[in-house]
């Protein structure tokens, strides 16, 4: 009989506790990069409000208080069984200026905070409340 070099299972669990510790103390500094990857949904969406903000307004001389009527629909939220982490809406819109927001509908760091941005005509994306 030919003995067969193999783990026991003393060594296997004692590796993966290894993986579990290192995997503790690597999260807490990931999170803020998991917060930022995220947050880049709510900076293109915002984009792109703009851009049909934009095309309404040299059409019709003025902005759109309805996402319907500039052609923008918002993706279906992780609470509707989507994928977007973020609800869109406008919050004012006149002649000259609009505003629209993008609010996180889940917390990804768990501090109860959660992320808003906001853009208006001058295009840049702008974060109001840090994750």
């Amino acid at each position: 009989m030919k003995k067969i070099n193999a783990y026991n299972l003393q060594e296997i669990l004692v590796v993966l506790v290894i993986i579990g510790i290192l995997l503790l103390l690597a999260l807490p500094n990931l999170m803020p990069l998991i917060s930022k990857a995220k947050s880049t949904e709510a900076q293109l969406q915002l984009s792109h409000i703009y851009n049909s903000q934009t095309t309404h307004r040299y059409m019709y001389s003025k902005y759109s208080m309805d996402l319907y009527e500039i052609d923008f629909e918002a993706p279906k939220t992780v609470n509707e069984n989507g994928r977007s982490n973020y609800s869109y809406e406008l919050l004012s819109a006149s002649n000259s200026s609009f505003k629209a927001r993008a609010t996180a509908v889940t917390d990804f760091d768990g501090d109860g905070v959660f992320n808003v941005w906001e853009i208006d005509e001058n295009g840049a994306p702008k974060q109001l409340v840090k994750d």
